[in-house]
């Protein structure tokens, strides 16, 4: 093969790969709004499309405005928001630490943001505004007790992800704890926030959220291109001319702020970030960018939980209980095939 049949071969593969990751990505915009139409429609009662599309823009409706606008619309906003939090940070810490254990479920930074929560509302008896504050400050000082205590000569995958499973059982430990030593009257409410729930979300909580991630994550997507890189090992990296440790903290602040403010607006929604990642790779595929994508299906995640939870049963059930349920067969599905690689 000469050099000129190589080039085009390899520019064929080229657009290909990018034919595929458009067609992906848009796929999955197009699930995600008739997801959202869906949220807007169904609930006690159902709403035909023209009337919800009429309250939103701003026409009083019977009924239907206070429905959509003041119940259905939050749920939605906080299902979008937190699903592209979720799904962007995962990704990006998988990718970066090149281990798919590696996502804030199983490194404890939600469960940080967890202890804060129910000590502030089984303690403390605090305001919404105070738990959240609390969530946020309590995830990024979790991550960096992670960092610091998984420092060693030179940075190591293996020992940042052990020391994150030892801080988050630690902090599972804790939240027992308080579960048992809080009042019997507010226990409902942190058992429903550490599930992970969209119920009465409210616009004027979800703007910290809203604003977070329209910030960190167009940082994480214009970095995005740097993670193949990092994939490639710290040497390897430094060799293409790459500042790892500047882009490495950059997007592990921003994926760790995303988690933080999404976990204390949601709660801890279980294994959105560890499934997101995975899943987008199988559907893009190698060669482009995996953060838009696995931010696209981390809200599809949100979303079809929720609705699977609110209608398919004749109990409601949090959309985090429905998230587990699917991840926690993959997480052993991962640890038996890591097992039998000899990678952990």
């Amino acid at each position: 093969m000469n050099n000129t049949n190589l080039v085009s071969v390899i520019k064929d593969g080229r657009r290909q790969r990018r034919r595929r990751w458009m067609i992906v990505n848009a796929l999955l915009v197009v699930l995600a709004c008739i997801l959202s139409f869906a949220m807007l429609m169904l609930g006690s009662t159902i709403y035909p499309v023209q009337d919800v599309m009429r309250s939103l823009m701003g026409e009083s409706l019977n009924g239907v405005s206070f429905a959509v606008n003041t119940i259905r619309l939050p749920r939605l906003v906080a299902g979008l928001f937190a699903g592209l939090a979720f799904g962007i940070a995962g990704n990006t810490f998988q990718t970066m630490l090149r281990n798919p254990l590696a996502n804030p479920d199983i490194l404890g930074i939600t469960a940080g943001s967890s202890v804060a929560a129910l000590f502030c509302i089984l303690i403390l008896h605090t305001s919404n505004m105070a738990v959240s504050i609390a969530s946020v400050i309590a995830g990024l000082i979790t991550a960096v007790l992670i960092f610091v205590f998984s420092k060693g000569k030179s940075f190591s995958v293996g020992r940042l992800i052990l020391v994150g499973i030892g801080i988050q059982a630690m902090l599972s430990a804790m939240i027992s704890y308080l579960l048992m030593v809080g009042a019997q009257e507010d226990i409902p409410t942190a058992l429903r926030w550490l599930s992970g729930s969209l119920n009465g979300a409210q616009m004027p909580a979800l703007l910290p959220m809203i604003i977070t991630v329209l910030l960190c994550a167009p940082i994480v997507i214009v970095l995005g291109k740097h993670l193949s890189i990092l994939e490639l090992g710290e040497q390897s990296a430094t060799s293409l001319g790459l500042n790892t440790s500047l882009t490495r903290l950059l997007l592990i602040l921003s994926s760790v702020f995303m988690v933080a403010i999404a976990t204390s607006a949601t709660g801890p929604i279980a294994f959105v970030a560890f499934l997101s990642g995975p899943i987008a790779k199988r559907l893009v595929g190698v060669g482009y960018s995996n953060v838009i994508p696995a931010g696209l299906v981390g809200v599809n995640l949100v979303l079809a939980a929720d609705l699977i939870g609110q209608f398919a049963f004749e109990v409601r059930y949090p959309v985090g209980i429905i998230t587990g349920l699917l991840g926690a067969p993959y997480l052993l599905y991962l640890l038996i095939r890591m097992n039998r690689k000899g990678s952990l």
